[in-house]
């Protein structure tokens, strides 16, 4: 075990550090749950916000010390999108994968009378929501949700749109909402459906409200999801808690990583003070056996959410890059492969998780990319070191 007594004083001890409201903060709550934080010296607040621009806005005029954030986030904040401009930087991705689309029980019929099964593959339910489409004698317009414009949800929901076909700009409407109002939306009819991070689309399947057509782990195998953000600037005043902080949260992830911790965590979450949501709606996308419809079979999904296999920490240049290509579609502008790579190495600190993971004694990946869209199983990236598959639905 490493002895804390060893590292750099932390400049500061008592730090903010915000999250959602989100199945996948569980590497937050679990080290504080288990004394992970204090094993570093550190006395944290975990404060919970209601949708990731509060939380981002927060954290840029220093209210937050850190946050767990989307994966894009500190990237769209560096270029100022969004109205807030930080120079924000990442040393520890959170988690991989952890989101799924769900639609309405009147759109899933639809799907599935056009030969969707969601049991089958996204992309079947993908084809299917074409033909749906296509069918229509007029052509209203549904309407999807995303938790962000700049998040894995819109660039995940987009290629299961293409997949299936379909325009995400041109033949239906995405709007952003707040994860927690996406249940309630659907049930309203405000929405047909939403991309979301879990509990929600559980919520919306136990409920009966929705059922899931497509999980993020289908549509792009093992894609990076949450990160640690911080600004710049505190990184540049706190370099010794900001490390002690990404300790703690690395052995966290790594105590997440054995299924048998999973069901544990799931009660830690649902605690009134974190996330206030009964257990029996967390379990399923943390043990894996996730259920699509409402009364229908728990399928095996042991990586719906990864949080310390597969070098899930690793703030990967490649992921970063690939992000903000999607940004640039979404900005109706063309950033240019140089702007692109420079903005991702500022932003995406691999040496800073490299730092970290020499005190943990663990290792990390000798370069900063990684191919994808290669692996169907697992893979040895360097001896000794597994990576996930890596596979995305194209069109």
């Amino acid at each position: 075990m490493m002895d804390a007594r060893r590292l750099a004083a932390a400049e500061k001890v008592q730090l903010k550090v915000g999250y959602l409201r989100l199945t996948d903060s569980a590497p937050l709550i679990v080290a504080q749950e288990r004394g992970y934080y204090e094993k570093y010296g550190l006395q944290v607040n975990l404060q919970r916000e209601v949708s990731w621009a509060n939380l981002r806005d927060k954290l840029v005029i220093g209210e937050l010390d850190a946050a767990q954030m989307l994966a894009p986030l500190p990237l769209a904040t560096t270029l100022g999108v969004g109205g807030m401009r930080a120079d924000m930087i990442t040393g520890l991705a959170l988690s991989l994968n952890g989101n799924a689309v769900t639609v309405s029980p009147g759109l899933s019929a639809g799907i599935a009378a056009h030969g969707g099964d969601a049991s089958s593959s996204a992309r079947s339910t993908a084809l299917g929501l074409g033909e749906y489409l296509r069918s229509q004698p007029q052509k209203s317009q549904l309407t999807f949700a995303s938790a962000h414009s700049f998040s894995c949800h819109t660039f995940l929901l987009q290629l299961w749109l293409r997949a299936g076909g379909i325009d995400p700009q041109r033949d239906v409407r995405i709007i952003v909402l707040p994860p927690e109002q996406m249940v309630d939306s659907l049930s309203r009819g405000v929405i047909d459906g939403f991309c979301v991070g879990e509990p929600w689309n559980s919520m919306a399947v136990q409920s009966g409200l929705g059922t899931v057509q497509a999980t993020g782990y289908q549509i792009w195998n093992n894609a990076i999801e949450k990160v640690l953000g911080v600004t710049q600037q505190w990184h540049q005043h706190h370099p010794g808690a900001h490390l002690r902080l990404r300790l703690a949260l690395m052995e966290a992830c790594s105590w997440l990583a054995e299924p048998e911790h999973r069901d544990q965590c799931a009660h830690m979450l649902a605690q009134s003070c974190y996330l206030d949501i009964p257990v029996e709606i967390l379990r399923p996308s943390l043990s894996g056996q996730f259920v699509l419809a409402k009364g229908g079979p728990a399928l095996d999904m042991p990586h719906f959410h990864v949080f310390g296999r597969f070098q899930a920490g690793f703030p990967w240049r490649s992921d970063g890059e690939w992000l903000m290509q999607q940004a640039g579609e979404l900005l109706g502008k063309s950033l240019s492969q140089e702007h692109i790579k420079s903005l991702v190495q500022q932003t995406y600190r691999t040496d800073l998780y490299r730092e970290a993971a020499r005190h943990l004694d663990l290792a990390s990946p000798a370069g900063d990319y990684k191919p994808f869209n290669q692996h169907r199983q697992a893979w040895e990236m360097e001896p000794g070191m597994e990576l996930g598959p890596d596979m995305q639905l194209c069109p």
